[in-house]
């Protein structure tokens, strides 16, 4: 304590003896306080035009892509200068500011392991063309394409479209590359075809999805840039009205129940999901909807706004004929997602984890396991609650479309490195830029491509690639998933065990 006082007087007294000329001598004390008066307006006048500088630098910065429609909506040819390659990010030293990448980027290496040691050639590509839909190369900034198949509805159209726009967010930063993309469900590249000593290299396919079995390069689907045929919004605007959503009930007054909808008739699993919804004799604690998209665009989707389905405490995923784009959806409330047991993968959903980011259900007896996960949760409230977070969560914060584009970003990089020959332009392939295919665009499509357009660069590096996974690690993280999709089958067959006990009393 008299350290401490001490301490203080002699503060005191070394400030009265700065003061103590001003008391002594008014007229210095007056021309000092006029003097110092300036410094504060000559400071604040620097400030200010340092501020309007780099305000402005960043304005001209921005505006240096302006989407060039001066030929009209029939403009068919892209600016000369659409991309410079002198273009220097502001902090282009990744290593030093740039935020870590999400968990799931490490999943980049994995889908190029088939090729880290022989590399890519342009016989490899080439055979990928077999179900390809299109023919993608990048030189210089620039994109070529050429088209063997038109996609389903504009799959096609939006993912070249998020491409153009990751080129618009990075100029000159994505190397020149030739690959081959398949707009449809299922993968195709199946890993025993290309297994055993004197097995070629498998053509590299890129794809929404994958599964175990299939060696297909997953890339982030067409949607994050609008559905322009169920009006779904670009992800960055629809993000916002999900967790807009998402707060307009608290878990705890919602339904207890399991919710799901969606069309049933594209998948048997769908059609047996239907018989789970609650009838006269039978209650499996889940509320089934079917949606009938015909009707729905008559009424202008009045009964399908993904921002306004956060009402029940329980939501169901379940695959179609393939893995579902519904799946971001349902995962960004707060409401526990009960995955029925998937098989195909999308770019980021390896990284989920099950009674971290959802809670599994059995395939092989779906109500069961459904009735069992809504009642184990409404009387553990908490801890389910913890799950749905933790999901809506890594929806808002890991899977942000800045990371979306970080993804691209390094996962063509990556692919980049592999390629063993210089790409050149496919005879039949066509220039390809966003004024190509936004200003003759019309309707929805126009809109969706305006609200999802990159309107210029970003000045911060992409986020830092993890490491590859090694052995061990790899390893660690399946046997956690197993263990913990274990427990919850062990907890699930106490609770039957202990229903059937029941009945067999009370009947």
């Amino acid at each position: 304590m008299e350290i401490g006082y001490q301490r203080v007087g002699n503060q005191r007294r070394s400030i009265e003896s700065f003061w103590l000329p001003f008391y002594i001598n008014k007229p210095f004390a007056k021309y000092f306080l006029l003097f110092f008066i300036f410094l504060l307006l000559i400071g604040s006048y620097l400030w200010t035009t340092q501020l309007d500088t780099n305000s402005n630098e960043l304005q001209s910065r921005r505006g240096k892509f302006p989407l060039n429609c001066s030929s009209g909506n029939n403009t068919r040819t892209c600016p000369v200068n659409y991309y410079p390659a002198d273009y220097k990010f502001v902090n282009d030293n990744p290593s030093s500011s740039s935020p870590n990448c999400p968990h799931y980027f490490h999943w980049i290496h994995e889908d190029l392991k088939p090729w880290r040691e022989t590399g890519i050639t342009e016989e490899m590509v080439e055979r990928a063309n077999r179900t390809a839909n299109f023919r993608l190369v990048i030189l210089n900034g620039r994109a070529y394409v050429e088209t063997y198949e038109k996609g389903f509805q504009t799959r096609d159209v939006f993912t070249l479209w998020g491409i153009l726009q990751l080129l618009r967010r990075y100029p000159g930063k994505i190397p020149d590359l030739d690959m081959m993309f398949d707009c449809v469900d299922w993968p195709v590249v199946r890993s025993s075809d290309f297994a055993g000593e004197n097995a070629v290299a498998p053509p590299p396919l890129f794809r929404y999805c994958g599964d175990n079995e299939t060696l297909d390069i997953v890339f982030p689907d067409w949607s994050f840039w609008g559905w322009a045929e169920i009006n779904i919004k670009p992800w960055q605007d629809l993000l916002k009205d999900l967790d807009k959503g998402n707060r307009m009930q608290r878990w705890l007054n919602r339904a207890p129940y399991a919710y799901w909808k969606g069309n049933p008739e594209v998948a048997e699993k769908r059609m047996e999901l239907v018989k789970c919804n609650v009838t006269e004799n039978q209650e499996w604690n889940a509320r089934i909807y079917v949606q009938d998209w015909k009707e729905e665009i008559k009424q202008g989707f009045k009964h399908s706004d993904l921002g306004n389905q956060c009402h029940h405490r329980y939501k169901i995923y379940i695959e179609g004929s393939a893995w579902s784009v519904s799946e971001k959806y349902i995962l960004a409330c707060d409401s526990v997602s009960l995955l029925v047991t998937p098989h195909y993968y999308d770019f980021f959903s390896r990284s989920l984890l099950p009674l971290v980011h959802y809670w599994p259900i059995n395939e092989d007896d779906k109500c069961a396991s459904i009735k069992f996960a809504v009642d184990w949760g409404n009387k553990y409230k908490k801890k389910v609650q913890r799950i749905g977070r933790e999901a809506s969560d890594f929806i808002q914060e890991d899977l942000k479309m800045d990371y979306v584009y970080d993804y691209m970003f390094h996962l063509l990089n990556e692919y980049a490195k592999l390629l063993k020959y210089k790409p050149k332009v496919p005879k039949n392939a066509n220039e390809l830029c966003s004024e190509i295919m936004a200003c003759p665009a019309e309707g929805t499509e126009k809109k969706l491509m305006m609200e999802s357009m990159v309107n210029w660069p970003i000045d911060e590096s992409p986020c830092k690639m993890p490491i590859p996974f090694d052995k061990l690690s790899l390893d660690s993280y399946y046997k956690r998933k197993q263990n913990s999709i274990k427990e919850v089958r062990t907890l699930e067959r106490d609770y039957l065990r202990e229903q059937r006990m029941k009945t067999k009393i009370l009947g």
